[in-house]
């Protein structure tokens, strides 16, 4: 009888393993992370899982800024993150701009995201006469022990222009 219960076991265990492509590699990435039952679902950090929108923001003097607002839906594990997101880059019409950012603000502060916690994160672009038109904003982000693999996108119209830099992940929309 207790033969019987491990096979049985072992072949739920593989099919589980086969439904969320990859075992113990996928429990071992910081894109998973474990329920309280111990099932494993997708993180909401994974790029995939997660829809980003780039929004005016309130002007301060000498600079013009803008939201970017992630969300993500029921369903997906809620994840850590930390600082500015990095290897930003901007698009204009599907052409990379060439504007690059730097950071600014507390990089090491733990905001919670997943689902019915969005977070969002500030760019800032100086004042200037003229800028660079763009639609589309690739990033990649951070948690306190490293970055998410794959990469994030976020849409919306902004401009960027050299001194262009990006705050860090803040909890709320």
């Amino acid at each position: 009888m207790r033969t019987i219960r491990k096979i049985a076991v072992t072949a739920v265990a593989t099919v589980l393993v086969g439904a969320t492509g990859g075992g113990a590699a996928l429990a071992a990435s910081p894109a998973t992370a474990s329920t309280a039952t111990g099932s494993l679902a997708p993180s909401a950090c994974r790029p995939a899982n997660h829809l980003a929108k780039i929004k005016d923001g309130p002007a301060t003097s000498g600079h013009h800024h803008y939201r970017v607002t992630m969300t993500a839906a029921p369903g997906y594990e809620p994840c850590r993150l930390a600082g500015s997101p990095t290897d930003v880059r901007f698009y204009h019409h599907g052409s990379l701009d060439g504007v690059t950012a730097g950071r600014y603000g507390p990089q090491k502060t733990v905001v919670n995201f997943g689902p019915g916690h969005p977070i969002h994160f500030d760019i800032q672009v100086p004042n200037s006469a003229g800028g660079a038109p763009a639609d589309e904003m690739a990033f990649t982000l951070r948690t306190p022990d490293g970055v998410i693999p794959g990469e994030s996108t976020a849409y919306g119209p902004l401009t960027v222009d050299a001194g262009t830099v990006i705050g860090p992940v803040q909890p709320g929309a």
